[in-house]
């Protein structure tokens, strides 16, 4: 045993190469996959390159050591119980073929050697009963047991039906004891008895084990970096699943797991970014598995994890869906006025936004004139933080203060929503620049003026490309109109500015891009079906030439629509 340095601490921390056989029989370990891990989701690929390199090493007839990875865990010294952190679909791979190998062969003493791999016998003397080497996650481990680790049973498993197997996991299985076993009943009776040697004897695993689960996570993390490493998520999941009593622990970690489900792992995984920053009303500073118990998840530990899916989990998590979905349906009109103000929110180039956005789905969810004039007042401030490009840190502080005014009853009212006067002026002059070299604004404030020149602020962005074009080209030929229209001076003054500029539904054409204005309405800024796309198009396709007088008395007409849009 030596010491590992993790955060300031010194952990006891185990590592060894063990072999399959000894490490499976010695007593020392009972596995178990928590019930905060992911679900075994192996293929048939990743399960036949296994068996691959397992009958590659065979070949070689060596006896050399076969290395087949790492496998880390939480387990306390002179203590059994081993909670798989990373190594889950190795070893429970390696389980599923043990268990094909024990019901294939023919000689009995083998079939029972092998099947001392899978299951502990039972000591009769001692009242002790046969106990398996490895349970998997509740939802999935009596259907372990019955086809896998039963003798015999892994026939049946085989031969199931689709409508046996409740969960993704479980047809994996099976899945993938139909793909070995087809492989391996190719292999003769010699073969099969040597491919359980080298499994036993000369297969290795470096097992790493601390009983800290923060210091396996971060053994797991530099590891696995190629990998999906064990996320806050499911470390917060084991904690609060572990505070709720043993008859309703499966219960919630179905709550739990269905909520991840309909909002995606990745989703999901923000999700406590955003509950942190409510709860909290503060910037991040430290990790989200440092800072999230302490602001938030210890107020429920260690008594009561019901209360924190309940109260908190739940009730954000059904926030974000219906932010994601953004399909809110009702009788009164102001329901599809939230769906129109949370898609615009959606253009938006980062996510600070949705804090604020979750709290006020939560707390005033059934209100949807609220909620309408709570989005009007979110999108004006991330518009005009988005058009000055507020960097991160003071445009997360701004956020964090209008979730302090929230939570002190401030509401609509709250002052952080509003624009200084310094605020609006910058906006105001920056609307008025060069707003496309403006890279990661200037798609988001032409879409905004699409929507207010349409008319209608539900008008539909769903097309799969949207460029921003120039109407003077940047470089046009020196034979062209442009350049009779335009002196160099002209050209320079408003190039980049919002009223040389529109939307197209494709992607450029850079020939197309210098044609003179005429010949570029009617073969460039229109659709297939000869009418354009955007509002913003149409209205350049009503001019019968491009001048820097048209061009000035459009720029005119669109910073003023913003203007008055946006209050500035």
């Amino acid at each position: 045993m030596k010491g590992h340095e993790v955060a300031g601490e010194t952990r006891k921390l185990e590592a060894a190469e063990i072999n399959v056989g000894k490490l499976l029989t010695s007593g020392d370990f009972e596995f178990v996959i928590p019930e905060y891990q992911r679900p075994y989701a192996w293929g048939t690929e990743e399960s036949l390159q296994l068996l691959s390199d397992l009958l590659g090493a065979l070949e070689r007839d060596t006896d050399e050591p076969y290395f087949l990875g790492s496998i880390v865990l939480v387990k306390s010294p002179n203590v059994a119980r081993s909670e798989v952190i990373d190594g889950q679909q190795r070893i429970t791979t390696l389980t599923l073929l043990l268990s094909l190998l024990r019901d294939l062969v023919a000689n009995d003493d083998l079939r029972r050697s092998i099947h001392v791999l899978i299951e502990k016998p039972a000591v009769e003397w001692d009242n002790q009963p046969a106990r398996p080497r490895l349970k998997l996650r509740p939802r999935d481990n009596q259907f372990f047991y019955d086809y896998v680790q039963t003798v015999g049973n892994t026939a049946k498993l085989i031969e199931l039906s689709d409508n046996i197997p409740e969960t993704d996991s479980q047809r994996g299985l099976r899945d993938n004891a139909k793909a070995l076993h087809d492989e391996l009943v190719q292999l003769t009776a010699e073969q099969l008895t040597d491919l359980f040697r080298l499994i036993a004897g000369r297969a290795f695993l470096v097992t790493v084990s601390t009983p800290d689960l923060n210091s396996a996570y971060r053994i797991f993390s530099v590891m696995n970096a190629r990998g999906l490493p064990l996320s806050p998520q499911d470390i917060f999941k084991s904690q609060v699943i572990g505070a709720i009593g043993e008859h309703e622990k499966q219960h919630y970690a179905d709550r739990w797991e269905q909520l991840e489900e309909s909002l995606g792992r990745d989703e999901f995984g923000d999700l406590f970014l955003y509950i942190r920053a409510i709860k909290a009303r503060t910037r991040g500073m430290k990790s989200l598995l440092q800072e999230f118990p302490e602001q938030v998840l210890n107020t429920y530990l260690p008594d009561d994890g019901r209360g924190f899916i309940r109260e908190v989990l739940e009730p954000y998590a059904r926030a974000d869906i219906r932010l994601l979905a953004q399909d809110f349906q009702g009788e009164d009109p102001h329901w599809e006025q939230v769906n129109h103000w949370l898609k615009r929110l959606d253009q938006l180039d980062n996510d600070d936004w949705r804090p604020p956005a979750l709290w006020a789905l939560t707390e005033r969810g059934e209100d949807p004139e609220f909620l309408v004039d709570f989005f009007t007042k979110l999108e004006r401030l991330a518009a005009s933080m988005l058009v000055c490009r507020v960097y991160a840190t003071p445009r997360q502080l701004r956020y964090m203060e209008l979730l302090k005014q929230l939570a002190d009853g401030l509401g609509l009212e709250a002052p952080a929503f509003e624009l200084t006067e310094s605020e609006r002026a910058e906006t105001r002059d920056l609307l008025n620049g060069e707003i496309y070299l403006a890279t990661r604004v200037r798609r988001y404030v032409l879409l905004r003026l699409d929507s207010i020149l349409a008319n209608d602020p539900g008008v539909s962005y769903d097309h799969r490309i949207i460029t921003v074009e120039h109407v003077l080209p940047q470089s046009p030929d020196q034979d062209s109109q442009w350049v009779r229209d335009f002196t160099e001076e002209e050209a320079a003054a408003w190039t980049h500015r919002l009223g040389n500029l529109l939307l197209l539904n494709r992607r450029a054409n850079s020939r197309a891009q210098n044609f003179d204005f005429d010949v570029k309405k009617d073969k460039y800024f229109t659709s297939g079906r000869g009418v354009a796309v955007f509002a913003l198009t149409t209205q350049v396709l009503t001019e019968p030439v491009w001048t820097p007088d048209v061009v000035e008395r459009r720029q005119e007409e669109l910073v003023g629509l913003l203007v008055k849009e946006w209050q500035l």
